[in-house]
């Protein structure tokens, strides 16, 4: 039997999170999460994080070694090309681990959490997409509240990705965000009943 494998994705500050770990909760659901891996392909001594300090010198790196993520995002978050040549780093390293993962899971339905699913071309890796959306305007103040974002800063990482539009037109499932967490948790309840 294949394995079935969700997709889940959506913008920045749209509810992945809080959806992943109700199928882990309550569903019992294997999560696989892209941001994990991603911290792992830039951790003390890797060869993408060499690259990196390469790239923008040590003032990227903390007196520990570890990547100062602020400032990256300062530099790939104001610049296309910089943020287009540090995901062509990672994401395939991110795919590798997904892969691998997949390949030794013992369960039948996996979920990935990946938000750059479409924009990584990750897509070919699973068998359906759940996209997580609320308005623009919900993601910037969670943002804001949530990473304490100036406006300019929250805008400038929802305008790197794809938009929710988009992203929610070639989606399988749609979860709708913008109410209350029960109204959310019912459409996941919703959804995974027709595939379990």
């Amino acid at each position: 039997m294949t394995k079935r494998i969700i997709g889940l994705t959506g913008g920045i500050a749209t509810g992945k999170t809080t959806v992943a770990n109700y199928l882990a909760n309550a569903y019992n659901l294997h999560i696989l999460d892209a941001d994990t891996y991603a911290r792992e392909a830039v951790s003390v001594g890797s060869p993408i994080l060499k690259d990196i300090a390469q790239r923008y010198g040590k003032q990227i790196l903390l007196t520990d070694g570890n990547l100062n993520r602020q400032k990256l995002g300062e530099i790939i978050f104001n610049n296309q090309e910089e943020r287009h040549w540090v995901e062509h780093l990672i994401h395939p390293y991110v795919g590798d681990r997904f892969l691998e993962k997949i390949a030794v899971s013992p369960v039948q339905t996996l979920v990935l959490v990946v938000p750059l699913l479409f924009e990584a071309g990750m897509t070919d890796l699973v068998t359906e997409i759940w996209v997580v959306s609320c308005s623009e305007q919900q993601q910037l103040q969670r943002l804001m509240e949530r990473n304490h974002f100036t406006l300019e800063q929250a805008q400038a990482r929802i305008t790197s990705q794809m938009s929710i539009a988009e992203k929610v037109a070639r989606a399988d499932v749609m979860l709708d965000n913008s109410s209350t967490l029960e109204v959310l948790l019912k459409q996941v309840d919703t959804a995974i009943s027709e595939i379990l």
